[in-house]
C-alpha cells in the first residue's frame, strides 16, 4: 500500500520556521518527481516547490523563493520542505505529492493550477502563521 504522510505543520509567529516532512512507504521516492503544494481557504491550489526525479533540479514559486527549500533523503525515503521567514500569507494546508513521470520541476508545479491529480499525495498538514 502506497502512502505519503506529511508531518511538521503547526502554528508559528511571523518570521518563524517549520520543516515539513513527507514520509513515503510502498514506493521509492528517488524514482518520483516530488511536489509540495498548498491550499488555503478560498484560494486556488498552488504548486509552491517541486524537485525532479532525474537530477534533483528544483523549482520555487515566486512567493516562497529564497525562503523555502525542498529536499529529499534517499536513505529515509522522505522529502522535506524547510520553511523560513514565514508570513501570514503562508497559512494553508500543505501537501506533498509524487509523480512517476520524468517531469521537470517547473512543469510539475505548474500542473497544480489546473485539475491535475498527482500519482500519489498525502493527507496534508496545517501550517498557521499568526501573531
Amino acid at each position: 500500500q502506497v502512502q505519503l504522510v506529511e508531518s511538521g505543520g503547526g502554528s508559528v509567529q511571523p518570521g518563524g520556521s517549520l520543516r515539513l516532512s513527507c514520509a513515503a512507504s510502498g514506493l521509492t521516492l528517488d524514482f518520483y518527481a516530488i511536489a509540495w503544494f498548498r491550499q488555503a481557504p478560498g484560494k486556488a491550489r498552488e504548486g509552491i516547490s517541486c524537485i525532479s526525479s532525474s537530477d534533483d533540479s528544483t523549482y520555487y514559486e515566486d512567493s516562497v523563493k529564497g525562503r523555502f527549500t525542498i529536499s529529499r533523503d534517499t536513505a529515509k525515503n522522505t522529502a522535506y520542505l524547510q520553511m523560513n521567514s514565514l508570513k501570514p500569507e503562508d497559512t494553508a494546508v500543505y501537501y506533498c505529492a509524487a509523480d512517476r513521470r520524468a517531469l521537470g520541476p517547473t512543469v510539475l508545479c505548474s500542473y497544480f493550477s489546473g485539475t491535475y491529480s498527482p500519482t500519489y499525495w498525502g493527507q496534508g498538514t496545517q501550517v498557521t502563521v499568526s501573531s
